[in-house]
């Protein structure tokens, strides 16, 4: 059973948690979230925060500290064939509390509705905090074009108190 190999993102500063499902190999072999080319993720936020596309892990977690995210997955361990979020088993949940307690996250968001699945089933209620689930930013998901992803996320921008916003 696959372990969550990677640390959340987060500082005192964080007010947004985007949550996605559980890394994916490219991602666990990288040692850093959406590793593989295809995922879309730092295009889309990049985009939504008017900023250069963060490349390496260094400069993904500075875009995300700088504009108030705090970033991990709903699973901390689970069963998984290869990547496919639709073979996931016997999931063990990630325990929020460490970024809850530290950062004052006024909003959860969840990347797709496999996020959403597991976390309203192991997380909703123990938080008592609803999360907003975006659309994935998975190449599986390829009914949404980066342009419309971008829209949908855009909420992520709305959603920093004005003292945060671009902060970058």
């Amino acid at each position: 059973m696959p372990h969550h190999p990677i640390e959340p993102v987060y500082d005192h500063s964080s007010r947004l948690l985007v949550l996605g499902s559980f890394p994916s190999v490219k991602s666990r072999e990288q040692g850093f979230f959406y590793g593989h080319p295809q995922n879309r993720f730092w295009k889309v936020t990049s985009a939504v925060f008017a900023c250069d596309e963060p490349k390496t892990i260094e400069e993904k977690r500075s875009f995300l500290l700088a504009n108030g995210i705090a970033l991990w997955d709903v699973i901390a361990s689970c069963d998984i064939e290869g990547s496919s979020d639709s073979s996931i088993k016997n999931v063990v949940p990630n325990d929020l509390s460490r970024i809850l307690s530290y950062a004052q996250i006024t909003q959860i968001f969840v990347n797709g509705k496999t996020a959403q699945k597991y976390y309203n089933k192991y997380l909703q209620d123990v938080l008592g905090r609803d999360a907003i689930c975006l659309p994935s930013t998975s190449p599986a998901n390829a009914a949404w074009s980066a342009e419309r992803l971008i829209r949908e996320w855009s909420v992520l921008k709305d959603s920093i108190p004005a003292s945060q916003s671009n902060i970058h």
